[in-house]
């Protein structure tokens, strides 16, 4: 059995989110920061062994941590030997804020962990203040250069392009010259609580596209289980940019990720507007056939593409619901 939907797309990658919390305010997602949803009860580390358990089965490769922020969870190093302990998951990741990257990107390799997206907005302290609510650019950065220092090569740092506040390439360019990671710029999304700041701030990453094109940047061919960014190369820069545009032609047809809320819900887009609740069969290894079989019977319900272009974002509210 494998994950196949109507559009003939195949899908090896989950990303599961294990909390909502967050400890950082950032503008495009949590503003306000985090206020506890008491209906809300994260899965546990058992039902995140039998959700990954199904989707094993069901072809996928790949397993994505998100949130929220899920290095803030007290099991989570328990969470990356769980996902270590299948042998067909060869990309083990997670996406953080850093946060807790310098105290403990040592322990997370050791329990498994092989690939890492760490989110950093701005190289100016004041600028990455403005965006995330944090003064902590310079530890975060220290943390990039511990992680590149254990050997993980799978090393992504994400920048949300924000209009006229973090989309000057030089610093950038300056800091990847000799450091083997992947720079990505993410347009800015609108989302049901950011409307007003889209609006604002919403930046084409085609500008920066062009830009490295007139500097002599080539786009390479992804591999198999990459996500949605076009990548660039250029051989004078050990460091990589890739550039994630979901306003631009054609983004959602070769998807390949499917996402778990940290409450149990199967979401076939970031923006659609219908989830399926798998909670009731997370119960037991027992109900595990009865969940692979809800888990494809609901692939249906997968749409083509989304409706960001007509300001429909589904039951998107905000990004750390279901992991961005």
């Amino acid at each position: 059995m494998q994950l196949i939907d109507k559009y003939s797309r195949r899908f090896q990658y989950l990303r599961l989110s294990i909390t909502e919390l967050c400890n950082f305010k950032c503008q495009y997602c949590l503003p306000d920061g985090y206020h506890p949803n008491r209906d809300h009860k994260f899965l546990s580390i058992n039902e995140i062994d039998n959700v990954v358990a199904a989707f094993t089965e069901l072809g996928v490769h790949k397993v994505r941590l998100t949130g929220g922020e899920p290095t803030l969870r007290r099991d989570f190093i328990d969470i990356l030997a769980l996902l270590s302990s299948y042998p067909t998951i060869k990309v083990r990741a997670v996406t953080t804020n850093g946060s807790r990257l310098v105290k403990n990107i040592d322990q997370w390799q050791a329990a498994g962990l092989n690939a890492i997206n760490i989110s950093i907005d701005s190289l100016s302290p004041h600028v990455f203040k403005m965006i995330t609510g944090q003064d902590k650019l310079f530890e975060l950065l220290r943390g990039v250069d511990r992680t590149l220092e254990l050997g993980i090569k799978r090393v992504k740092i994400n920048t949300v392009l924000m209009k006229n506040s973090n989309d000057n390439l030089v610093d950038y360019l300056a800091w990847i010259k000799d450091r083997a990671i992947d720079l990505r710029f993410i347009e800015l999304m609108e989302t049901g609580e950011d409307r007003t700041l889209f609006d604002r701030y919403h930046l084409s990453g085609s500008k920066i596209e062009k830009q490295l094109i007139e500097q002599g940047w080539q786009l390479q061919q992804k591999e198999q289980l990459a996500g949605p960014a076009k990548l660039y190369i250029h051989e004078d820069y050990q460091g990589k940019i890739g550039l994630i545009m979901p306003y631009s032609k054609d983004f959602c047809q070769n998807c390949n990720r499917l996402r778990i809320s940290s409450i149990g819900k199967l979401h076939y887009c970031l923006f659609g507007d219908a989830a399926v609740d798998l909670r009731e069969l997370l119960a037991a290894p027992t109900l595990r056939e009865a969940l692979k079989a809800r888990i494809l019977s609901s692939l249906s319900i997968k749409p083509e593409k989304h409706l960001l272009h007509d300001h429909n974002v589904g039951i998107t509210e905000n990004l750390s619901y279901i992991g961005g």
